[in-house]
């Protein structure tokens, strides 16, 4: 299964495939209190330049090689690419650990918002700046990709169109590396945009776009470039760019190269990758706490798993009040303790479904909708669910509820049977549906077939923009709301927050969103996962980034001397 990295949030099998610096403590192989004042929004051997040698190859596996090295083009916008894109092109603004961002002063020199009403918002590009065909950066870069991803032109086959639709026009400001981009209708989130950003040959024209770097990137512009693709032996390496302006990073290269994921913990032992990500799975965690060469880095990690309600009119679950007493007969708490138990020691529920554990506007909002199974009986009794044997039924229809999970993910597995067991507690009877991962998305949860379905969401700094698609209801545009949930109420809310531009009124719009989600029962978070990489002892500045993975700060990375 492809690991598909939507603008800012990607859905992924339970246990499929995971996604697209400063901070962070040391690591070592104990237990993290995820959840709690301890724990580590980034956990990756910060370590001075002087303690790190001058060159060296940090092999990395990935998952696949890139359809297209456009990020922006459907086919490209997957994580893999993005990692390897993060090396070779620009990014106006980095994420932070926390989830804050910070201006990529390696391009740019200034990016403000200079006026809110209309919304413009100036960059000012560093005039070293440049492509590796010589030409410098210049304000037609922004306005060929904006262009191109505005959604005007359908033949441009771009995987969204978020915020450059709003825009209504980018101009030259006082010279060629001053840029103004006006906005026609407001847009809170305009740090992700032009992230990567691509020069104007790129975007020129359609074919260019969706077709002319489906083979190779074929301009860059980063502390690295490419050096080699290799398709047949499923591998890229990337090297020092001798062009480059900036400081100079500290590895020679960087070798991506495809391995199975139950091939990754031999790989690490024969010293073939140099880290691997554990996935939520006890085992690996317990083989890499073994392997003298590996030290476990953990986390609090923007990727977190539920549970999705189908509320369309066809399914048990199009009640409301309904699902909202299911949630309350699910105990996350133990659920959580029976999958990372081993793996962290806080199992508090997350409380959030925009703004996930990490982030400094974390809030739980749960409350009202807690595990309690008394309460949850009693407001099934109420809706006239009666228990009648072991399963409750309403005018003569059984409380059967069908989870539809992915074949071969032993943690959806686990977690369904939990599931099974404490729904039966309160009356309602789970029956597990395993269909092929091939066919999980796009036979079953792309089309609502089903009436609760378990997988993953991953996250980032800007939970509107990718956020939105989830929970915005649209009955002529369903987009990721795969349960068909959703009020009028909760658009607005999202609408409110998507354009406002003071960034502590919109933290708590996003929350008042938030707690809409919650009241209306559209999905409940059951843990967010603990973000353990397996990560060789010797790595410096490298390791669970938090949400300093978009992109990885590859200037720092390197080895211990």
């Amino acid at each position: 299964m492809r690991r598909r990295m939507a603008a800012l949030v990607a859905p992924v099998a339970a246990l499929g495939l995971l996604l697209a610096g400063c901070g962070g403590g040391s690591g070592g192989n104990g237990l993290q209190d995820a959840g709690t004042q301890g724990v580590k929004t980034a956990d990756i051997n910060p370590q001075p330049p002087d303690k790190l040698k001058d060159g060296g190859n940090l092999q990395w596996p990935i998952d696949l090689m890139p359809d297209n090295w456009n990020y922006h083009q459907v086919d490209g916008t997957v994580a893999d690419g993005a990692y390897i894109e993060g090396a070779i092109l620009p990014y106006v603004f980095t994420q932070n650990p926390d989830a804050s961002v910070a201006l990529n002063k390696s391009y740019f020199t200034s990016a403000e918002l200079i006026s809110q009403d209309p919304q413009v918002v100036e960059y000012k590009i560093d005039p070293k700046a440049k492509w590796s065909t010589g030409r410098q950066f210049s304000w037609e870069d922004f306005a060929a990709q904006a262009n191109a991803l505005n959604g005007k032109n359908k033949d441009y086959q771009v995987s969204t169109t978020s915020g450059y639709e709003d825009i209504a026009k980018v101009e030259k400001g006082t010279g060629e590396q001053d840029v103004k981009v006006t906005f026609g209708k407001k847009y809170a989130e305009w740090k992700g945009m032009f992230a990567p950003l691509y020069p104007k040959e790129l975007n020129s024209d359609p074919g260019m776009f969706n077709k002319g770097w489906a083979v190779k990137p074929e301009i860059t512009a980063g502390p690295f470039k490419i050096k080699s693709i290799d398709q047949t032996g499923k591998q890229v390496v990337v090297e020092r760019d001798p062009a480059w302006w900036g400081e100079k990073p500290k590895l020679d290269t960087v070798t991506y190269k495809v391995v199975e994921r139950s091939a990754l913990p031999d790989a690490f032992a024969n010293g073939q990758i140099d880290f691997y990500n554990l996935n939520n799975d006890i085992n690996l965690f317990k083989r890499a706490q073994a392997d003298s060469n590996a030290v476990v880095r953990q986390s609090n990690n923007p990727d977190y798993t539920h549970l999705t309600f189908n509320g369309a009119s066809s399914s048990i679950l199009a009640d409301k009040d309904l699902r909202l007493a299911l949630m309350k007969g699910i105990d996350t708490v133990t659920i959580a303790k029976s999958i990372l138990g081993q793996m962290q020691k806080d199992t508090t529920p997350l409380g959030n479904h925009l703004y996930l554990k990490g982030a400094k506007e974390y809030a739980d909002n749960s409350g009202p909708y807690k595990f309690d199974a008394n309460a949850a009986k009693a407001e099934l009794d109420k809706l006239g669910w009666k228990q009648s044997g072991d399963v409750r039924a309403k005018d003569g229809k059984p409380l059967k509820i069908r989870l539809v999970i992915p074949s071969g993910t032993p943690i959806s597995q686990q977690t369904g049977q939990l599931l099974q067991s404490q729904l039966k507690t309160i009356g309602a009877q789970l029956d597990i549906q395993q269909v092929p991962t091939a066919e999980f998305f796009k036979n079953f949860v792309n089309v609502g077939n089903f009436d609760l379905t378990l997988f993953r969401w991953l996250s980032n700094s800007f939970p509107i923009d990718g956020s939105k698609g989830i929970y915005y209801l649209d009955p002529n545009n369903i987009s990721q709301n795969y349960g068909h949930v959703g009020d009028e109420k909760l658009n607005k809310l999202l609408d409110t927050a998507a354009q406002e531009l003071d960034d502590t009124k919109r933290a708590e719009d996003i929350n008042a969103a938030d707690r809409e989600i919650w009241a209306i029962g559209h999905q409940l978070p059951i843990f967010q996962s603990p973000g353990a990489f397996a990560t060789r002892k010797t790595l410096g500045n490298f390791g669970s980034p938090g949400y300093a993975n978009h992109p990885y700060d590859y200037l720092k990375i390197g080895f211990l001397k």
